[in-house]
């Protein structure tokens, strides 16, 4: 396979951010993906938030399963950490390499075969643990990487690229996520990235379990009439639930809206997630009614996108452990092995 090097020569006239960072700096390898994948809008979108957010890129640890999802992270960010788990396997990797070093922001990248089918069992663990990390499937409906077949995210009812109807019912990665106890529940379209570059700037600031469900369609196997994962489909059947904006307290940031409702909620760290509601009736805030308007604009085939459900009290994994706010990764012998006596408190504790 013929490898193509990116320049590292940078234009000096491109603009940085906070800490000294070009856009570019935020980029990965050449993508070996079909020209046209959504998946590809989807690491532009990653590189826009975390450039935008001021990330150092060595802060971020990003992982990944197999499938054509769980290629893209070596597209972006090719100054982090990166881990590729084997198939299913990428949540509980994560958990453990976030138990391990709190002080990484944590970045899991998935498929819908990877997350729906043989790691469904990681996910829903992820999700109800509440693990500090922005969970990102890139959901198209098919298992690419083995020529089309359905996944288990296919719509009942969807038609393949040979015509063949599918006849099982879909998993419903956002609905599990909401009955799990995720605190930020997101859907997006890789095609508008106005609305998914705050999602994903949301989820990286959030401070607890955040998923977004991005449907990305496949050009190759996915992307024809009678798909409800091609490009046209999600276009016309889209309900966009609010238009957001995220917002960085550390500097002033301005910007100008249309006429409508504000909502802010105020994030772990102290930013805020600016949400204009485009439906008076939607409440971000109540995970029941996030349920039941999903299922409601389901049932007339249409795709609800935006920032679902959000909890602003937030926890996560450490808190529920109470472990100490020193990554366990720096402590020495000493600390982790505090002699025979410190067990025997231990011990007689749990009798």
């Amino acid at each position: 396979m013929t490898y193509i090097a990116k320049p590292h020569l940078h234009h000096p006239t491109l603009t940085k951010n906070k800490v000294g960072y070009t856009r570019r700096d935020y980029e990965g390898r050449i993508s070996t993906l079909c020209a046209g994948c959504g998946h590809d809008s989807i690491s532009a979108a990653i590189i826009q938030a975390c450039w935008e957010l001021d990330i150092e890129p060595h802060r971020v640890a990003k992982l990944s399963g197999i499938g054509c999802s769980s290629k893209t992270p070596d597209y972006f960010l090719g100054a982090s950490h990166g881990f590729n788990t084997v198939h299913g396997r990428m949540p509980s990797v994560l958990t453990g390499a976030n138990l391990a070093n709190r002080d990484l922001l944590y970045l899991g990248v998935s498929g819908d075969g990877d997350s729906a089918s043989i790691g469904l069992g990681q996910f829903a663990n992820a999700m109800r643990r509440g693990v500090n990390m922005a969970y990102i499937v890139e959901n198209n409906g098919v298992y690419g990487l083995t020529k089309g077949q359905f996944s288990a995210t296919a719509d009942r009812g969807s038609k393949s690229k040979k015509g063949v109807v599918n006849s099982d019912s879909p998993v419903d990665l956002v609905g599990l996520a909401l009955q799990l106890g995720a605190t930020y529940v997101a859907r997006s379209f890789s095609g508008d990235k106005a609305q998914l570059v705050p999602l994903i700037k949301g989820a990286m600031s959030h401070g607890g379990a955040a998923f977004i469900d991005v449907i990305s369609p496949c050009v190759t196997f996915n992307n024809h009439g009678g798909s409800t994962k091609s490009y046209d489909y999600v276009r016309q059947h889209n309900e966009a639930v609010s238009r957001i904006d995220f917002m960085d307290m550390h500097s002033e940031i301005t910007t100008q809206y249309e006429p409508g409702d504000v909502v802010e909620v105020q994030q772990h760290d102290g930013s805020l997630l600016r949400l204009r509601k485009l439906h008076p009736e939607y409440d971000p805030t109540d995970r029941y009614k996030a349920m039941s308007y999903m299922q409601e604009h389901q049932a007339r085939g249409e795709v609800v996108t935006g920032l679902l459900y959000v909890d602003p009290l937030a926890t996560d994994l450490h808190m529920a452990l109470n472990t100490t706010h020193r990554p366990l990764n720096t402590l020495g012998s000493g600390q982790l092995c505090p002699g025979a006596k410190a067990l025997e408190k231990i011990n007689a504790a749990l009798r």
